[in-house]
């Protein structure tokens, strides 16, 4: 056979020579080997540096690269696994929707640019290893993308599709003796790039392992576990089928063992046909769910006709029965709750080459944080992901290498006159092809709960016959498919009903209107830059009916890639950085997850949203709902501890023993008087581990709750002291034993605070309107909206200017006008005490047909030495209005700097609600202490001002720090996140500029 590159654009070439899909099953040569669960022999890596050129399209490549006379020696080097563009070739393209040549070529499926496709020409030189010599060898690429080519030794070994599922080929007619040359043609567009339309950054190469195999004499080719329940839940049949490969004839023994290391069960094949099946019974076996993921050890052997062992293969499953009952999806017979997330793989140096210690991290965080739901978004992951999802327990939405969205949405709108695949007949065999490469290699997972059929490419008789693919192959899950949304004729293609991005009260008029399928939202909560905001209106959702059974928030971690400014620092890049164009910039930064695994302020709100166990304090117990399926709290302890003012005085813990789906009371045992003194009371509540796991140490707090009482009142000591007033022609100023507070008439503000010879104003308070847009206040086109409120907080013009002397105290009082509207006002009135302290009142009177206020605050500068904050608010992680459930109330530490927070395009960060008190100190522990004055206040303390960050749309373009911005608010609007493209903030969390607001807090000297 002549490959040619007319493959490349020919739908039914996209598979020649390839062996077919097969499970991901590990073999060994002894029963030790494969009990140990070592490193395969009978595999040979190829990873590592390769010999590599690069082209810029097929014109430009070295055709015969692959000859064994073509000298490559002076080639440049490449790593495998690794992208092409991240390793000094080309350039990483970002682009969402929209097909990455849009605006270049004129093209429609299934043709490819010609101009610009990418080709990578790959050579290694290799010796079989000598225990594969005189045995079949083959070779396994686990992800290249996204059509290659592979020859050995000059000779046209096959060619492949489909990104994300392995490819391999035999090569033992094509070894030689000694040395042997292997070449690899990778391109990155083929007709397998108009269906990985995927919302990420556009790679090639070979970007998954690669590595030689060989099998003994008799191989298990292929095995499917099907371990299955009986109706009770107390009876277990495990059925294995396997396709053997190989030369005479052979017989079978499998053991089954417990996490106990003891045999269950047994079975025997005494003659083998190359396709056989084995079935045992296990009576009451252990069920596998993600909070009790057990798994069982089932070891396969393989006799030749003498009798003599030649393979081993071990195989983890679990028991478990996924169904759909009453339109209620219930695992092992409990209605479940996806509490999800979408995850790209990710690395921010090498893309979606990650490694086990990249995934080990990631099955820790999701565990850490109450997430027991994972979308493959949106293609198979490396088969390592799925044996964590197992072992750790996570459940899994496997999702097939297909997305279509640039063939039949633009720029928002439903368009599918060129939908692919659509009703098209002719995509069917390469679009079928990646399902059958899904289903084959994962199918033994327990985590897989549910087969997807892709994302976002529309509907269509091709993908509904994939899905009825997927349920005659495999009854034993469900299938999902979003797109059907779109176009009801093809509703039956998915088992759900799925939707995106649907808001709180449109998943309830679903639910309430005789829904006819179980309803997950695939994607929700668009946490894009400071996101994240009303999650709470959709989890509430998870009691109050049945048929709704979560979701999955878009997403798990921020694609941003590193990249150097132009003077040699090292920042996250996102879409356009690279010259990339077209490109859709910043969408790529949707995490609550940095890029560089660093959690974000986000994920204080999804650990606390998503936990199973809900804990209601009060003053005397804690009520504790069990909202888990299958875990009984007696694997936690259970503390309590109680605050006054922010200051622990009594801490306990007691046992707690709530069965699942139930709940149950617990009283304290606290000293008897132990709140008699006045003050804010919290008592904090949480459940911690007993016993370490595989994701965290005993002791790791997984649920709390909490309850704020008051005891008493605040009986403040009447100030003592005497006042010095001193009118100049400009300036007021008020004067203490050892301090002077100044205002000024031409300035119209507070222009000094001046304690015993240390000046605290580096700018004077001003009403601020404005915060640094958010990405989603800019998908929403706040600054389109709202912007008037910007030009607000610029410039102001003092219009009365007040002065009241008392014998205790002095007030002035500014008023403020602004060329927005005639009819807003602003007052600002300043009390001073003998004492130094300065209560700040600040009142806006609203004026109708006026859009709403992003914030209402007073904003001022100290000079930057003052960097160390201790706050008794909500936190410890930042917090608006609309994500502060999984705050808890106490005195938290932390530096100016740290609360801008890592979005990858500045914006509003590092705020806090619920401030009682904040002190801003230097090193020496000098400095203000800002307090509420009744109601608590929203604070913000950050190295620049909103303007600053509103104008930088990268870290590298914020100035040098030569200031402490304080930003004392009444009120801030939340910051939204049902979606990033104009999803208002909820009314609740919204300020209205017809209404009245005033704040008050009391500055003091630390």
């Amino acid at each position: 056979m002549i490959p040619t590159t007319n493959w490349l654009t020919d739908l039914n070439v996209f598979a020649v020579n390839r062996l077919p899909a097969h499970s991901d099953h590990r073999y060994y040569e002894t029963m030790d080997e494969a009990k140990s669960a070592a490193p395969m022999k009978l595999r040979h890596s190829l990873n590592g540096d390769w010999k590599f050129h690069y082209a810029v399209n097929p014109d430009n490549r070295p055709e015969d690269f692959y000859k064994l006379d073509f000298n490559v020696s002076g080639w440049g080097n490449i790593t495998v696994p690794g992208h092409i563009q991240l390793q000094g070739y080309g350039q990483p393209q970002y682009v969402n929707t929209m097909y990455p040549w849009d605006g270049h070529n004129e093209i429609r499926p299934p043709e490819i640019p010609t101009d610009h496709n990418p080709v990578g020409s790959y050579v290694k030189t290799f010796t079989v290893p000598a225990n594969m010599e005189k045995k079949p060898v083959y070779i396994s690429f686990q992800g290249v993308e996204s059509a290659f080519y592979v020859w050995l030794n000059g000779e046209f070994v096959g060619y492949s599709e489909d990104s994300f599922t392995p490819a391999e080929f035999e090569l033992t007619a094509f070894l030689t003796e000694g040395e042997n040359k292997l070449a690899v043609e990778v391109y990155q567009r083929s007709t397998g790039s108009w269906l990985e339309d995927q919302d990420f950054w556009r790679f090639s190469g070979i970007f998954r392992d690669v590595y030689l195999y060989t099998v003994p004499e008799i191989h298990v080719a292929d095995l499917h576990v099907r371990p299955e329940l009986d109706a009770t839940f107390s009876k277990g049949t495990l059925t294995a089928d396997l396709k053997l490969r190989g030369s005479g004839s052979s017989s079978v023994m499998a053991e089954l063992f417990n996490q106990n290391g003891e045999m269950v069960a047994f079975a025997n094949v005494e003659e083998a046909d190359d396709q056989c099946s084995f079935t045992m019974n296990i009576d009451k076996p252990e069920l596998w769910s993600a909070e009790r993921p057990y798994l069982y050890q089932l070891y396969v052997q393989l006799f030749n006709e003498a009798g003599q062992l030649v393979e081993v293969v071990p195989q983890k499953l679990g028991f478990r029965r996924f169904e759909l009952v009453d339109k209620v999806m219930r695992l092992n017979g409990e209605r479940i709750v996806f509490k999800g997330v979408n995850r790209h793989e990710f690395n921010p140096r090498s893309g979606r080459a990650i490694t086990k210690e990249d995934m080990l991290w990631d099955i820790k965080t999701l565990k850490r944080h109450n997430i027991n739901a994972v979308r493959t978004s949106h293609y198979p992951n490396q088969s390592y992901w799925y044996e964590l999802c197992d072992e750790y327990g996570v459940y899994v939405i496997d999702e097939m290498n297909l997305e279509t969205h640039g063939s039949w949405q633009k720029m928002g709108a439903v368009e599918p006159s060129w939908n692919v695949p659509g009703n098209k007949p002719e995509w069917q065999d390469i679009v079928m092809d990646r399902a059958i490469s899904m289903v084959e290699r994962d199918k033994n997972h327990p985590s897989i709960l549910i087969w997807s059929c892709g994302n976002e490419s529309y509907a269509g008789e091709v993908i509904q016959n994939v899905s009825n693919y997927f349920r005659s192959t495999d009854p034993s899950r469900l299938v999902h498919y979003e797109g059907v949304f779109h176009n009801r004729d093809y509703n039956a293609t998915s088992d759900i009903e799925s939707r995106m991005y649907a808001k709180p009260v449109d998943i309830e008029k679903y639910l309430t209107e005789n829904p006819e399928k179980p309803y997950i939202s695939c994607e929700y909560m668009h946490a894009m830059g400071n996101s994240l905001g009303g999650m709470y209106k959709y989890t509430d959702l998870e009691q109050k009916y049945p048929m709704y059974q979560g979701g999955f928030i878009w997403d798990y971690i921020d694609q941003s890639l590193y990249k150097k400014d132009r003077y040699g620092h090292q920042y996250l890049a996102y879409g356009g950085d690279f010259g990339d164009r077209p490109t859709d910039y910043g969408f790529c930064t949707n995490g609550i997850v940095y890029a560089n695994r660093e959690l974000s302020p986000k994920m204080q709100e999804v650990k606390f949203l998503y936990q199973d166990f809900k804990l209601r304090p009060n003053q005397t117990g804690v009520t504790v709902k069990n909202e888990s399926l299958f875990s009984n709290t007696d694997a936690f302890e259970l503390e309590y501890v109680l605050f006054l003012e922010g200051r622990e005085v009594y801490r306990n813990r007691l046992s707690a023993s709530v069965a699942p789906q139930s709940e149950g009371r617990f009283e304290f045992a606290l000293p008897k008087d132990i709140a008699a003194e006045s003050g804010e009371y919290c008592v904090q509540t949480s459940l911690k581990l007993k016993e370490s796991t595989l994701w965290a140490e005993a002791g790791y707090e997984i649920a709390f709750g909490q309850f704020v009482y008051q005891v008493g009142a605040k009986e403040e000591a009447p100030v003592k002291g005497e006042l010095r007033v001193a009118h100049g022609d400009v300036n007021i100023g008020v004067h203490g034993r050892d301090f002077t507070v100044m205002f000024s008439k031409a300035v119209g503000s507070l222009v000094s605070l001046n304690y015993a010879g240390r000046e605290m104003i580096a700018l004077p308070p001003a009403p601020l309107f404005w915060r640094a847009t958010t990405d989603n206040d800019r998908g929403y086109s706040q600054s389109f909206h709202s912007g008037l409120w910007y030009a607000a907080s610029l410039a102001r013009k003092c219009v009365d200017f007040q002065v009241e002397e008392s014998s205790s105290q002095v007030r002035v009082a500014f008023t403020y006008q602004f060329s927005i509207n005639s009819e807003i006002e602003v007052k600002t009135v300043y009390t001073v005490y003998p004492d130094g302290n300065v209560q700040v009142k600040s009142a806006y009177k609203g004026a109708e047909n006026l859009p709403q206020l992003p914030i209402f605050a007073v904003s001022f500068k100290v000079p930057a030495d003052y960097n160390q904050l201790e706050w008794y608010a909500m936190g410890p992680e930042e917090n608006y209005s609309d994500r502060a459930m999984g705050a808890r109330l106490g005195i938290f530490k932390n530096q100016v700097t740290d609360n801008l927070s890592s979005y990858v395009m500045p914006q509003e960060s590092g705020n806090r609600t619920g401030v009682r008190r904040v002190s801003v100190t230097n090193e020496n522990g000098r400095g203000l202490r800002i307090s509420s004055v009744g109601k608590p206040l929203e604070c913000n303390f950050s190295p620049y001002t909103a303007f600053e960050l509103e104008n930088a749309q990268h870290v590298y373009e914020l100035p040098n720090v030569h200031y402490t911005v304080v930003t004392v608010a009444g009120r801030q609007m939340g910051v939204g996140g049902d979606d990033s493209w104009g999803a208002p903030v909820h009314e609740e969390h919204l300020i209205k500029a017809n209404e009245n607001i005033e704040f008050e807090f009391m500055i003091q000297r630390v």
